[in-house]
């Protein structure tokens, strides 16, 4: 039985039935977190249904933030598509607009210059470590640790710094271009980016040693929020939140782009699919991820040359369609591209991996306390950004 009651001009909806067994009376509440709350990472609502404090089902909203990005990018060419791209998950902002001018220079048919290829790469690696870091960090706040989110901030600032000296933009880098990068890095560009990453190296282990084995962090994260490898695929759930189930899939070795080929990923999984299985995949790519970038710089270092392709005043892709994905931070990010040969895209379909991750919160919630949720819900590493396309 379902009641609605007035109070001060607010709507209450109570869910009225029978607890345990049918023995006693019980009511299900029917409670919203967000759209604005501060454990929603954005504007997600979940509309949860309690008994107690125990969730009995749980509805992810997305929508409140909806920008229309994919139906702007039709009115604008196929430079300005970029500003749209690296604002779509605002974490990972060199990774989203590289996945878009990968689709355009595949359309195109372009041959990108060999030293933007290793430079993109790099920065890529330095962009998966700095969204890394701040859920890192962010997460156990969530949760009631204060502490690490200022050793990971620590250590966000000095990688910032290298990635605004080359591009000029400390969120929204907007360095991809089609045919390659905007301009050559700096001079001493890449020694003074080895040397930030040997110093983020050292100091990492302030954090890893101060979460990895806590006691409480623990407590608050062990076998909570398991999501299992048939339950990880069935939602298309990819990035570190597949791996931590044991989904052994990442874009870099299976499907290289780029020159991911040349090098040897190596991909970090775990098989327990709860939280802090989630946590030490997040906490273990940022060591492989800061390995591959300076190789890539190494790399740089050996080549000369130019880093973009000279291009027409107004770039038109031809006639046609294709489809290119990349491994983001979050996870596999999709870009379906139709042209019909003008300077705007016909079409843009975004497949983004904070959509597919967080569909899995109506399976994950059910049955855990509402501590559990705030615990549960971080460890999914989503950007609402992300979501509402």
């Amino acid at each position: 039985m379902t009641g609605m009651t007035t109070e001060a001009g607010d709507l209450r909806e109570l869910t009225v039935g029978t607890g345990a067994g049918g023995e006693q009376l019980g009511t299900d509440m029917v409670v919203n977190i967000g759209p604005q709350h501060p454990s929603t990472h954005g504007v997600l609502r979940l509309r949860l249904v309690l008994d107690g404090e125990r969730v009995v089902s749980a509805e992810p909203i997305v929508g409140y933030m909806h920008r229309g990005a994919e139906k702007l990018f039709e009115v604008r060419d196929y430079r300005q598509i970029i500003v749209l791209a690296n604002r779509h998950d605002w974490l990972s902002a060199f990774s989203s607009e590289l996945g878009v001018v990968l689709a355009v220079e595949r359309l195109m048919g372009m041959e990108v210059p060999e030293r933007a290829v290793w430079l993109r790469m790099a920065l890529a690696e330095l962009n998966r470590v700095l969204n890394h870091l701040m859920f890192l960090g962010s997460y156990p706040l969530e949760i009631g640790a204060i502490t690490p989110v200022f050793y990971a901030f620590r250590e966000r600032e000095t990688l910032q710094t290298v990635l605004e000296e080359a591009s000029g933009g400390r969120v929204h880098y907007m360095y991809n271009r089609v045919g390659g990068l905007k301009e050559e890095v700096p001079a001493g560009w890449t020694r003074r980016a080895r040397a930030a990453i040997g110093e983020v190296r050292r100091r990492l282990p302030d954090l890893d040693n101060l979460i990895r084995r806590n006691d409480i962090f623990l407590a608050r994260t062990v076998g909570v929020g398991v999501l299992t490898a048939a339950d990880a695929a069935a939602f298309g759930a990819s990035g570190p939140v597949a791996r931590a189930s044991g989904l052994d899939l990442d874009l870099r070795r299976d499907e290289p782009y780029l020159a991911y080929d040349q090098l040897d990923v190596p991909v970090v999984t775990r098989t327990a699919g709860d939280c802090h299985a989630r946590f030490e995949v997040l906490l273990d790519q940022v060591y492989v991820s800061l390995d591959l970038a300076e190789r890539c710089l190494e790399r740089v270092d050996r080549l000369t040359g130019p880093v973009n392709t000279r291009l027409p005043k107004v770039v038109k892709a031809p006639e046609g369609h294709t489809y290119a994905w990349t491994e983001n931070p979050l996870g596999i990010n999709g870009y379906y591209l139709v042209s019909r040969g003008e300077k705007t895209p016909w079409r843009l379909k975004l497949r983004t991996a904070s959509y597919a991750n967080v569909q899995a919160l109506a399976t994950l919630l059910p049955g855990c306390l509402v501590p559990d949720l705030i615990a549960i819900l971080g460890s999914m590493f989503f950007v609402v950004g992300d979501i509402d396309k």
